[in-house]
């Protein structure tokens, strides 16, 4: 068999610290990455860092530093992020390493000069967050389709790709290659949304900022992001136009991209028509992995709803969340977490189903039999389901794994876990070991019982690889290779190390209330630095105030938000048909019964949000006090519901 892997994340944009949703590509990638070595393949793992555009040039501006310092240290934080949560990668690429801009430089010559890339002139709409330009039928509600965010009108001179000279040929490439995108809704999506109704031309250069490559022989213009992004796939191989490196000719094509699925269209139509065009083979498939949403939405700074991968490792351990990202995420449809659900699932999977059946079965083993682990023989009808759980669990698991249905390949691990723990029970050692005829069967049973701890560590290890070596140790054994798990009975005969807990039950109230502190305590450095930075507030054009909606309301409701202290839920009168309903962080200074009737200001045009559960479509105005006090600001009961503050 073709014995190499190559596999790779999208590599992470440098504009800031990435949240557990961006964190979760990277675990699942390693989880395949490890499975793959696990079954003997020679395995390459590339991600990285996009470290160019012109929002990162905006926000270096903003921030008074040069955008490589900037880009320095957030992919610092990025890779400190993915070691911290145990990554075995082979490389980490940047895209501001020397070797890869000259190589993008080439690239674009060469389609320059084959004629792929010629100068033209672009006038559109831009989204500066996403780096996509877009036409105002692809807008939704004006705003950029992919993140919500108003466009920019853009006009300037660019370097355009003839995307639709290979249409063709990229529609052919997906009919004979039916799994080149996965999974299938995503491809149906890609053809009919993107592919069929024709591909425009691509916009790859800019110049209105100068933070890219430069294009070499026209040095005004630099490189647009997809072009430089995209290839890293092959120069952190070793790809060059003039001869590419015997690591490129090793790993290249692909065996499988592994991305967010809102950046699947560039990896599926763009980046295979560059390969086209350079003559390179294209991937073998490209998994446009879904979102991780905080309870129902998607994670978002703005939103207030960001959890970060370090935090939650703090929290609960860096194993623990690995299972969680990895269990929690279905093969095509949005995942979700929340505090709440991280505790459940650690408490029911983790302490209860796996933990306890290496516990009770190590300390019983110690109990009983001094440690000594012995298969007597002593065989009944029972011990069959255990067995066959295993085996026919391990292949299973294979075939789940090899279609990337990573959170299905857990479950069934776990269903071993569940069948062991059944096997307990049904076969009561305690009971055996009363009577010393029944020695031979409690040692047989025991034997099966870690035999199944043994299967499970096996194939734990890609998802939670500490734990597994954790088992490895207290069973005590070193027949660890996954050819071992074709026929039940390769633990060999020894002792038993000593039963210590994986993972000790988490207190829920305790927990979430510990967390809530964290934060709280995070918000109020956050805004204390804010407040000591106020020197420095930016100034804005009537243009920006313009934006801003303001109108008089009525408050004819205010209630508390269940399982907050902090929040009030009003709804206003503010003469646009339907009360509106707002979230307040209020509540410490007001009671629902000081607010009802009196008339104040607000946000009329805010973007909705969700707090604890409950949208707010606004913002009330509210006066930082003296001595920590806050004071919502009133107006005259004169002024009608719905006048417009200017």
């Amino acid at each position: 068999m073709d014995n190499k892997f190559y596999i790779t994340t999208a590599i992470a944009y440098a504009s800031r610290k990435p949240h557990i949703g961006n964190s979760y590509e990277i675990v699942l990638t390693d989880a395949i990455a490890r499975y793959k070595r696990l079954k003997g393949y020679d395995v390459f793992f590339l991600t990285g860092t996009d470290e160019h555009g012109q929002k990162i040039e905006d926000i270096a501006k903003e921030n008074n530093i040069s955008p490589k310092e900037y880009v320095d240290d957030v992919a610092n934080q990025i890779k400190n992020l993915w070691d911290l949560m145990d990554c075995s990668y082979d490389k980490f690429i940047r895209t501001t390493d020397d070797y890869h801009e000259a190589v993008v430089q080439k690239i674009f010559k060469k389609l320059y000069e084959k004629g792929d890339i010629y100068k033209s002139e672009y006038e559109g709409l831009y989204c500066t967050p996403c780096e996509s330009f877009w036409t105002e039928t692809q807008l939704v509600d004006g705003c950029c389709p992919d993140c919500g965010r108003p466009v920019k009108k853009t006009k300037e001179e660019a370097y355009f790709f003839r995307m639709s000279k290979y249409q063709d040929k990229l529609e052919k490439y997906i009919e004979e290659n039916p799994d080149f995108i996965q999974p299938e809704s995503r491809k149906r999506e890609m053809i009919n949304n993107f592919i069929k109704p024709g591909l425009q031309d691509l916009c790859v250069s800019r110049t209105s900022f100068k933070w890219g490559i430069p294009v070499d022989f026209d040095p005004k213009h630099v490189i647009y992001v997809w072009i430089d992004a995209l290839t890293n796939y092959i120069t952190a191989l070793g790809y060059d136009p003039d001869g590419s490196s015997e690591t490129f000719k090793k790993y290249w094509p692909a065996d499988v991209h592994v991305i967010g699925k809102d950046i699947l269209r560039f990896h599926t139509i763009y980046w295979p028509i560059m390969l086209m065009a350079l003559d390179v083979p294209l991937p073998k498939k490209v998994f446009g992995h879904p979102w991780l949403l905080f309870g129902t939405d998607k994670m978002s700074k703005s939103r207030g709803n960001v959890m970060y991968a370090d935090d939650l490792a703090r929290h609960f351990g860096v194993d623990a969340m690995r299972y969680y990202l990895l269990k929690e995420m279905p093969f095509a449809s949005d995942g979700s977490i929340t505090y709440e659900t991280i505790i459940a699932r650690f408490n029911s999977d983790l302490a209860n189903t796996l933990g306890n059946l290496v516990n009770r079965t190590v300390a019983m083993s110690n109990k009983y039999f001094d440690g000594k682990v012995c298969s007597t023989g002593a065989f009944e009808d029972i011990d069959k389901e255990l067995k066959d759980a295993c085996v026919n669990g391990a292949m299973e698991y294979t075939k789940l794994m090899d279609e990337l249905k990573v959170a299905d390949a857990l479950e069934v691990i776990m269903s071993i876990a569940r069948r062991a723990n059944k096997y307990i029970d049904e076969t009561a050692p305690w009971v055996l070991a009363k009577d010393e005829a029944n020695l031979n069967r409690l040692s047989e049973v025991l034997y099966n019982l870690l035999e199944s701890i043994r299967f499970i560590s096996i194939l734990i290890s890609p998802f939670m690889p500490k734990t597994s070596e954790k088992i490895f140790e207290q069973i005590n054994t070193d027949v660890t290779a996954f050819n071992s798990l074709s026929s039940f009975g390769g633990l060999k005969e020894g002792k038993v190390g000593t039963a210590t807990a994986l993972f000790a039950r988490i207190d829920e109230a305790k927990k979430l209330a510990e967390i809530e502190k964290e934060i709280e305590a995070n918000v109020k450095a956050t805004n204390e630095k804010k407040d000591s930075e106020v020197e420095g507030v930016s100034i804005i054009g009537i243009e920006d105030f313009s934006k801003v909606e303001l109108k008089v309301a009525e408050i004819l409701v205010c209630e508390p938000v269940k399982k907050s202290d902090k929040l009030l839920c009003l709804k206003l009168d503010d003469s646009s048909g339907e009360p509106r309903q707002v979230v307040s962080g209020i509540a410490t200074w007001y009671s629902p019964a000081d607010l009802i009737g009196k008339k104040v200001i607000v946000v009329s045009n805010l973007k909705p949000a969700k707090l604890r559960g409950v949208v707010s479509n606004g913002m009330i105005l509210a006066a930082d006090c003296p001595n920590g006090d806050v004071k919502v600001i009133e107006v005259s009961k004169d002024i009608p519901n719905g006048s417009k503050i200017r």
